[in-house]
């Protein structure tokens, strides 16, 4: 079977994880700083704090930016749920954006439009989560120049954007938002097995995912020369450290960054030549954007009922190619539907889940699965 996406373990990483294993440390120990550090300078970040999953970051930002009960956050109608669910954790309500049509992002002149409409009723969002879809960064600087005028603090959900680049800026360096998350779950850009990072340039925000990822226990402040065991609780906390068995593993993994990006661009380039002459619509990336690519989405067009997305995935998993749908979009949700009403329009992004599949995209995909996966498309639409 071909599946969509593929951790990449070598022999280097093995040997990481093993050394660690060997070592005094297996929780919270000298990996998880190195770890830490090493992301910090390669996205342009201050600070980087690390957790056992971007759900438990994207938690913690928002607690980090004072995120409550009755509070408003946005965030893109197309993404997986965590990215709304942090939200409902912090007693939040919960508004969705729907996509641009084009780069299937948060649609920003209809966002402007909303902020505009909540100024007027008084229910502005406290937080607005953009997601870089499948690598491709959001439009930061004009989400950046609406934060202003409105008020409300931002949180990259940066999952599928490691590697990523807009405008010469790296995706984590928070030049555009409070804080920047990433995620290492084992499809992603690179892996800890489980595992995340919240990245800041703001040290009071730093220091407050820090203590919360680990209790809400201060270990720092409260210690003198007379009693260096000491520390206190200062908040109510969760367990959501990483372990230094996955920092290790992640250390070994950045260093192949570059390679899995270039990989993955290389794929995408090889996808859009093959099948540009079929009914598909492509990915594009705009200029000054380089796209990480950790999904490479097309849509069927609506050209025969019978040659749809739903037939194409039942084809080419009868020729054992996994693919997937990113994403079933929040609101339909049994859990979501509860929250927004039935007749609730998302225009762009019901065109889009109709249409939307995620062909096998992953660094050592090999060419003859690639000339399958494209062969079995070809011979779909050419039934």
């Amino acid at each position: 079977m071909i599946n969509y996406g593929r951790q990449n373990i070598n022999s280097k990483d093995i040997k990481n994880v093993v050394k660690t294993l060997s070592s005094n440390w297996l929780t919270s120990g000298p990996k998880i700083h190195e770890f830490e550090k090493k992301i910090s300078k390669l996205i342009g970040a201050k600070y980087c704090a690390s957790v056992n999953s971007a759900t438990s970051a994207l938690h913690l930002a928002c607690l980090s930016l004072g995120l409550k009960k009755n509070d408003y956050l946005w965030t893109s109608s197309n993404t997986f749920v965590a990215s709304a669910n942090c939200g409902l954790y912090c007693g939040a309500k919960i508004n969705l954006i729907d996509i641009d049509e084009e780069n299937y992002n948060i649609d920003i002149k209809l966002l402007e439009k909303k902020l505009i409409i909540a100024k007027k009723k008084n229910k502005l969002p406290k937080i607005i989560i953009p997601v870089h879809f499948a690598g491709l960064p959001c439009d930061m600087k004009k989400i950046y120049s609406l934060s202003k005028k409105y008020k409300f603090k931002i949180i990259e959900d940066a999952s599928h954007a490691l590697g990523a680049k807009y405008f010469n800026n790296r995706i984590g360096s928070c030049k555009y938002s409070n804080i920047t998350i990433f995620s290492f779950h084992p499809v992603k850009m690179i892996t800890t097995g489980e595992g995340g990072v919240a990245a800041t340039n703001d040290k009071k925000i730093y220091k407050k995912i820090a203590s919360l990822r680990d209790h809400g226990i201060d270990r720092l402040s409260f210690r003198s020369k007379k009693k260096p065991w000491f520390f206190s609780q200062t908040d109510l906390g969760y367990n959501y450290r990483m372990t230094d068995i996955q920092a290790s593993l992640g250390i070994s993994q950045l260093d192949r960054l570059g390679k899995f990006v270039l990989e993955r661009n290389k794929i995408a380039k090889f996808y859009h030549r093959k099948l540009l002459s079929l009914p598909l619509k492509l990915p594009k990336v705009p200029k000054n954007y380089i796209s990480s690519y950790h999904l490479y989405v097309v849509q069927v067009l609506d050209k025969c009922v019978k040659k749809n997305r739903d037939n194409l995935i039942k084809f080419l998993f009868k020729k054992k190619i996994r693919c997937a749908v990113h994403y079933i979009p929040i609101y339909k949700h049994k859990f979501y539907k509860k929250i927004f009403p039935i007749n609730t329009k998302y225009i762009q992004n019901e065109l889009y889940f109709r249409r939307a599949i995620s062909l096998p995209i992953y660094p050592d995909i090999k060419k003859r699965e690639l000339n399958k996966v494209v062969f079995t498309i070809k011979q779909f639409f050419n039934r």
